[in-house]
Protein backbone atom coordinates (compact mmCIF):
# COMPACT_ATOMS: atom_id res chain seq x y z
CA UNK A 1 0.00 0.00 0.00
CA UNK A 2 1.17 3.29 -0.95
CA UNK A 3 0.53 6.98 0.75
CA UNK A 4 0.30 10.21 -0.48
CA UNK A 5 2.93 13.00 0.90
CA UNK A 6 2.07 16.45 -0.58
CA UNK A 7 5.09 19.20 -0.26
CA UNK A 8 3.57 22.25 0.17
CA UNK A 9 6.80 24.08 -0.93
CA UNK A 10 6.52 22.80 -4.25
CA UNK A 11 2.57 22.67 -4.42
CA UNK A 12 3.37 18.90 -5.67
CA UNK A 13 2.03 15.32 -4.76
CA UNK A 14 4.57 12.63 -4.36
CA UNK A 15 3.48 8.65 -3.95
CA UNK A 16 5.72 7.05 -0.93
CA UNK A 17 5.99 3.17 -1.09
CA UNK A 18 4.79 1.49 2.41
CA UNK A 19 7.94 1.24 4.12
CA UNK A 20 9.77 3.74 2.65
CA UNK A 21 11.08 7.60 4.13
CA UNK A 22 9.36 10.87 2.38
CA UNK A 23 12.93 12.09 1.54
CA UNK A 24 13.46 8.32 -0.33
CA UNK A 25 10.85 8.94 -2.28
CA UNK A 26 11.23 12.48 -2.79
CA UNK A 27 14.61 11.92 -3.86
CA UNK A 28 13.71 8.71 -6.31
CA UNK A 29 11.25 10.98 -8.26
CA UNK A 30 13.27 13.62 -8.81
CA UNK A 31 11.99 15.73 -6.88
CA UNK A 32 14.17 18.69 -5.40
CA UNK A 33 14.36 18.86 -1.55
CA UNK A 34 16.50 19.52 1.10
CA UNK A 35 19.13 17.18 2.83
CA UNK A 36 22.59 16.40 4.12
CA UNK A 37 23.62 13.38 5.59
CA UNK A 38 20.16 11.33 5.20
CA UNK A 39 20.45 9.36 8.28
CA UNK A 40 19.17 11.87 10.71
CA UNK A 41 22.23 13.36 12.08
CA UNK A 42 22.15 16.90 10.05
CA UNK A 43 18.81 18.40 10.36
CA UNK A 44 18.98 19.95 7.02
CA UNK A 45 15.69 17.98 5.99
CA UNK A 46 13.72 19.43 8.77
CA UNK A 47 10.32 20.19 7.94
CA UNK A 48 6.73 20.53 9.43
CA UNK A 49 4.16 17.72 9.79
CA UNK A 50 0.61 19.97 8.80
CA UNK A 51 -1.31 16.49 8.75
CA UNK A 52 -1.59 12.93 8.53
CA UNK A 53 0.73 10.21 10.37
CA UNK A 54 4.53 8.91 10.31
CA UNK A 55 7.10 6.95 11.71
CA UNK A 56 10.44 8.22 12.45
CA UNK A 57 13.23 5.80 12.83
CA UNK A 58 16.18 7.04 15.57
CA UNK A 59 17.68 10.66 15.07
CA UNK A 60 20.09 12.52 16.39
CA UNK A 61 18.79 15.15 19.51
CA UNK A 62 20.50 17.55 18.07
CA UNK A 63 19.17 17.02 14.55
CA UNK A 64 15.34 17.44 15.97
CA UNK A 65 14.90 18.16 19.59
CA UNK A 66 11.91 16.97 21.59
CA UNK A 67 10.48 20.07 21.84
CA UNK A 68 11.15 20.66 17.86
CA UNK A 69 9.29 17.59 17.79
CA UNK A 70 6.15 18.45 20.17
CA UNK A 71 5.78 21.08 18.01
CA UNK A 72 5.20 19.15 14.62
CA UNK A 73 8.65 19.16 13.27
CA UNK A 74 9.55 15.84 11.52
CA UNK A 75 13.10 14.78 9.49
CA UNK A 76 11.44 13.32 6.27
CA UNK A 77 15.06 11.17 6.02
CA UNK A 78 13.72 8.77 9.23
CA UNK A 79 9.97 9.42 8.69
CA UNK A 80 7.80 6.80 7.22
CA UNK A 81 4.32 7.46 6.47
CA UNK A 82 1.76 5.41 8.06
CA UNK A 83 -0.95 7.89 5.88
CA UNK A 84 -1.68 10.84 3.60
CA UNK A 85 0.43 13.56 5.17
CA UNK A 86 1.37 16.95 4.04
CA UNK A 87 4.52 18.89 5.22
CA UNK A 88 6.91 21.87 4.20
CA UNK A 89 10.07 22.49 4.23
CA UNK A 90 11.61 25.43 6.75
CA UNK A 91 13.93 28.16 5.13
CA UNK A 92 12.93 27.24 2.06
CA UNK A 93 14.27 30.89 0.26
CA UNK A 94 17.39 30.01 1.86
CA UNK A 95 18.47 26.32 0.55
CA UNK A 96 21.91 26.17 -1.49
CA UNK A 97 23.39 23.19 -2.39
CA UNK A 98 26.98 22.52 -3.37
CA UNK A 99 28.63 19.72 -5.32
CA UNK A 100 29.68 17.39 -2.84
CA UNK A 101 33.24 16.47 -4.20
CA UNK A 102 36.35 14.36 -2.47
CA UNK A 103 39.28 16.40 -3.23
CA UNK A 104 43.07 16.62 -1.93
CA UNK A 105 44.94 19.50 -0.06
CA UNK A 106 48.47 19.88 0.67
CA UNK A 107 49.19 21.27 4.28
CA UNK A 108 50.21 24.99 3.54
CA UNK A 109 50.98 26.34 6.96
CA UNK A 110 50.59 25.17 10.74
CA UNK A 111 50.49 27.63 13.98
CA UNK A 112 49.22 27.53 17.11
CA UNK A 113 46.74 29.73 18.36
CA UNK A 114 45.78 29.13 21.72
CA UNK A 115 47.52 26.19 24.04
CA UNK A 116 44.83 23.64 22.53
CA UNK A 117 43.20 24.72 19.45
CA UNK A 118 45.54 23.94 16.31
CA UNK A 119 45.41 26.64 12.64
CA UNK A 120 45.75 24.59 9.33
CA UNK A 121 46.19 26.01 6.18
CA UNK A 122 45.33 23.65 2.96
CA UNK A 123 45.99 24.34 -0.69
CA UNK A 124 43.82 22.24 -2.79
CA UNK A 125 45.96 20.30 -5.38
CA UNK A 126 43.16 17.98 -6.96
CA UNK A 127 39.51 17.44 -7.60
CA UNK A 128 38.43 21.26 -6.95
CA UNK A 129 37.25 23.60 -7.41
CA UNK A 130 35.34 23.90 -3.84
CA UNK A 131 32.47 25.30 -3.36
CA UNK A 132 30.57 25.86 0.06
CA UNK A 133 28.46 28.33 1.95
CA UNK A 134 30.55 30.13 5.07
CA UNK A 135 29.60 28.14 7.98
CA UNK A 136 29.67 24.70 6.79
CA UNK A 137 32.45 21.82 7.36
CA UNK A 138 34.05 19.36 5.69
CA UNK A 139 34.82 15.71 6.47
CA UNK A 140 38.99 15.20 6.49
CA UNK A 141 40.92 12.32 6.30
CA UNK A 142 44.63 12.08 7.95
CA UNK A 143 47.18 9.26 6.54
CA UNK A 144 44.25 6.70 6.77
CA UNK A 145 42.57 8.13 10.18
CA UNK A 146 39.12 8.17 10.36
CA UNK A 147 37.59 11.22 8.96
CA UNK A 148 37.18 13.47 11.12
CA UNK A 149 34.82 17.02 10.95
CA UNK A 150 36.11 20.56 10.80
CA UNK A 151 34.83 23.81 9.99
CA UNK A 152 36.15 26.04 6.96
CA UNK A 153 37.10 29.28 8.55
CA UNK A 154 37.83 30.97 5.50
CA UNK A 155 35.69 32.67 2.82
CA UNK A 156 34.40 30.87 -0.07
CA UNK A 157 35.87 33.03 -2.44
CA UNK A 158 39.50 31.81 -0.90
CA UNK A 159 41.85 29.42 -3.05
CA UNK A 160 42.90 28.13 0.85
CA UNK A 161 41.49 26.70 3.39
CA UNK A 162 41.65 27.06 6.81
CA UNK A 163 40.69 24.99 9.76
CA UNK A 164 40.66 25.04 13.41
CA UNK A 165 42.05 22.03 15.48
CA UNK A 166 40.79 22.03 19.41
CA UNK A 167 42.98 19.01 21.24
CA UNK A 168 41.26 16.89 22.65
CA UNK A 169 42.63 13.99 25.50
CA UNK A 170 43.60 10.97 24.29
CA UNK A 171 41.81 12.02 20.27
CA UNK A 172 43.39 9.96 17.89
CA UNK A 173 43.31 12.53 15.43
CA UNK A 174 43.45 15.64 16.95
CA UNK A 175 46.75 14.36 18.34
CA UNK A 176 48.06 13.37 15.15
CA UNK A 177 47.09 17.08 13.93
CA UNK A 178 48.57 18.75 17.17
CA UNK A 179 52.02 16.05 17.57
CA UNK A 180 52.97 15.00 14.04
CA UNK A 181 50.95 16.90 11.26
CA UNK A 182 53.89 18.83 8.63
CA UNK A 183 53.47 20.84 6.25
CA UNK A 184 53.41 19.29 3.04
CA UNK A 185 51.59 16.93 4.24
CA UNK A 186 48.55 15.41 2.32
CA UNK A 187 44.72 15.54 3.65
CA UNK A 188 41.76 14.08 1.78
CA UNK A 189 38.88 16.60 2.15
CA UNK A 190 34.89 15.18 1.40
CA UNK A 191 32.22 17.89 1.24
CA UNK A 192 30.66 20.33 1.94
CA UNK A 193 27.97 19.55 4.66
CA UNK A 194 25.77 21.39 7.28
CA UNK A 195 22.80 23.40 7.12
CA UNK A 196 24.06 26.45 9.44
CA UNK A 197 25.60 28.12 6.98
CA UNK A 198 25.12 32.22 6.08
CA UNK A 199 21.59 33.42 4.77
CA UNK A 200 22.65 35.95 2.61
CA UNK A 201 19.01 37.37 1.62
CA UNK A 202 18.24 38.54 5.27
CA UNK A 203 18.33 41.86 5.82
CA UNK A 204 17.83 42.24 9.35
CA UNK A 205 20.30 42.06 12.54
CA UNK A 206 22.41 39.49 12.81
CA UNK A 207 23.56 38.16 16.43
CA UNK A 208 26.78 35.42 16.57
CA UNK A 209 27.93 33.51 19.14
CA UNK A 210 30.99 31.02 19.22
CA UNK A 211 32.93 29.07 22.29
CA UNK A 212 35.70 27.63 21.63
CA UNK A 213 36.80 26.46 18.03
CA UNK A 214 33.42 27.39 17.50
CA UNK A 215 34.85 30.44 16.02
CA UNK A 216 36.00 28.88 12.81
CA UNK A 217 32.22 28.62 11.00
CA UNK A 218 31.69 31.98 12.94
CA UNK A 219 34.54 33.64 11.12
CA UNK A 220 33.73 32.73 7.76
CA UNK A 221 30.32 33.91 8.17
CA UNK A 222 31.27 37.22 9.37
CA UNK A 223 33.82 37.82 7.11
CA UNK A 224 31.83 36.86 4.35
CA UNK A 225 28.40 39.03 5.42
CA UNK A 226 30.90 41.84 5.57
CA UNK A 227 33.14 41.18 2.50
CA UNK A 228 29.50 40.95 0.59
CA UNK A 229 28.30 44.55 1.79
CA UNK A 230 26.30 44.15 4.70
CA UNK A 231 24.99 46.81 6.09
CA UNK A 232 22.90 45.77 9.36
CA UNK A 233 24.13 45.49 12.70
CA UNK A 234 26.42 42.68 13.47
CA UNK A 235 26.92 41.57 17.22
CA UNK A 236 29.63 38.77 18.07
CA UNK A 237 30.18 37.17 21.16
CA UNK A 238 33.01 35.19 21.57
CA UNK A 239 33.21 32.93 24.61
CA UNK A 240 36.48 31.43 26.28
CA UNK A 241 37.19 30.23 29.82
CA UNK A 242 40.53 32.68 30.38
CA UNK A 243 41.59 35.39 28.33
CA UNK A 244 44.53 32.89 27.36
CA UNK A 245 42.13 31.56 25.48
CA UNK A 246 41.17 33.98 23.03
CA UNK A 247 42.34 33.75 19.26
CA UNK A 248 42.33 36.44 16.33
CA UNK A 249 41.07 39.04 18.66
CA UNK A 250 43.47 41.60 16.85
CA UNK A 251 42.08 40.73 13.47
CA UNK A 252 38.52 40.75 15.26
CA UNK A 253 39.16 44.23 16.66
CA UNK A 254 40.27 45.25 13.19
CA UNK A 255 37.13 44.19 11.96
CA UNK A 256 34.75 46.54 14.15
CA UNK A 257 37.31 49.34 13.29
CA UNK A 258 36.77 49.16 9.64
CA UNK A 259 32.97 48.27 10.05
CA UNK A 260 30.86 50.42 12.03
CA UNK A 261 27.54 47.90 12.18
CA UNK A 262 29.71 45.47 13.29
CA UNK A 263 30.52 44.63 17.21
CA UNK A 264 33.07 42.48 19.16
CA UNK A 265 32.52 40.92 22.24
CA UNK A 266 34.97 38.60 23.79
CA UNK A 267 33.57 37.35 27.23
CA UNK A 268 35.62 35.75 29.64
CA UNK A 269 33.50 32.95 31.68
CA UNK A 270 36.38 31.68 34.58
CA UNK A 271 38.80 34.81 34.67
CA UNK A 272 42.00 34.11 36.91
CA UNK A 273 41.64 37.74 38.56
CA UNK A 274 40.34 40.84 37.23
CA UNK A 275 39.87 41.40 33.91
CA UNK A 276 39.03 44.32 31.05
CA UNK A 277 36.34 42.22 29.72
CA UNK A 278 33.72 40.79 29.66
CA UNK A 279 32.60 37.93 32.37
CA UNK A 280 29.93 35.53 32.52
CA UNK A 281 28.16 33.24 30.16
CA UNK A 282 27.31 33.87 26.79
CA UNK A 283 23.52 33.34 27.17
CA UNK A 284 23.92 35.89 30.04
CA UNK A 285 26.09 38.51 28.03
CA UNK A 286 23.34 38.44 25.12
CA UNK A 287 20.44 38.58 27.96
CA UNK A 288 22.32 41.69 29.37
CA UNK A 289 22.31 43.44 25.89
CA UNK A 290 19.02 43.14 24.42
CA UNK A 291 15.46 42.73 26.16
CA UNK A 292 13.91 41.85 22.93
CA UNK A 293 14.70 39.88 19.72
CA UNK A 294 12.99 40.14 17.01
CA UNK A 295 13.70 39.93 13.35
CA UNK A 296 17.12 38.43 13.78
CA UNK A 297 19.53 35.59 12.05
CA UNK A 298 21.66 34.04 14.83
CA UNK A 299 24.56 31.81 14.24
CA UNK A 300 25.65 29.68 16.94
CA UNK A 301 29.13 27.67 17.01
CA UNK A 302 30.70 25.33 19.88
CA UNK A 303 30.54 22.92 22.64
CA UNK A 304 26.83 21.29 22.75
CA UNK A 305 25.99 22.85 26.40
CA UNK A 306 27.10 26.48 25.12
CA UNK A 307 25.02 26.11 22.14
CA UNK A 308 21.82 25.02 24.08
CA UNK A 309 21.96 27.80 26.55
CA UNK A 310 22.66 30.36 23.99
CA UNK A 311 19.24 29.08 21.93
CA UNK A 312 17.26 28.79 24.75
CA UNK A 313 18.07 32.47 25.74
CA UNK A 314 16.92 33.40 22.05
CA UNK A 315 14.02 32.06 22.96
CA UNK A 316 13.08 33.98 26.04
CA UNK A 317 14.02 37.14 24.07
CA UNK A 318 12.03 36.43 20.54
CA UNK A 319 8.15 35.57 20.26
CA UNK A 320 8.86 33.44 17.26
CA UNK A 321 12.21 31.66 17.61
CA UNK A 322 13.07 28.42 15.17
CA UNK A 323 16.43 26.88 14.75
CA UNK A 324 16.15 26.94 10.53
CA UNK A 325 19.86 25.25 10.48
CA UNK A 326 22.09 22.66 12.45
CA UNK A 327 24.55 20.39 12.08
CA UNK A 328 26.95 18.63 14.68
CA UNK A 329 30.25 17.88 13.61
CA UNK A 330 32.37 14.96 14.99
CA UNK A 331 35.92 16.49 16.14
CA UNK A 332 37.88 13.08 16.81
CA UNK A 333 37.63 9.46 18.00
CA UNK A 334 39.75 9.02 21.20
CA UNK A 335 41.05 5.89 22.32
CA UNK A 336 38.87 5.76 25.74
CA UNK A 337 36.12 6.90 24.97
CA UNK A 338 33.16 6.42 22.02
CA UNK A 339 32.00 8.50 19.24
CA UNK A 340 30.41 11.68 20.64
CA UNK A 341 30.22 10.11 24.50
CA UNK A 342 30.01 13.08 27.09
CA UNK A 343 29.87 15.35 24.02
CA UNK A 344 33.59 15.57 24.53
CA UNK A 345 34.59 15.67 20.80
CA UNK A 346 31.09 17.39 19.47
CA UNK A 347 30.62 20.61 18.11
CA UNK A 348 27.09 21.89 17.66
CA UNK A 349 26.32 25.01 14.73
CA UNK A 350 23.18 26.18 14.18
CA UNK A 351 21.04 29.13 12.53
CA UNK A 352 18.31 30.52 14.13
CA UNK A 353 15.47 32.61 12.86
CA UNK A 354 14.13 35.07 16.00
Amino acid sequence: MNYNATIRNKNLTIEVPMGKTILESALTQNLEFPHGCKSGNCGACKSILHSGEVEMSPYSQYALTSEERNRGLILPCRSIPWSDCEISFVDEDETIVHANRLIECRVTKLFQATQDIKIIEMKIISGGPYDFSAGQYAALTFQGLPARDFSMATTPDKNTLELHARFLPDGIVTSHIHNNLKVGDRVELQGPYGTAYYRENHKGPIIAAAGGSGLAPIKSILNTALNKGAKQKITFYFGVRTALDLYFEEDLNQLAKFHSNFTFIPVISDPPSKTQYRTGLLSDAIAEDFSVVENHKAYIAGPPIMVKSVVERLKDLGKHTLVVGEHVLFEDVAQHYGVGDDHKDLCVCVCVCV
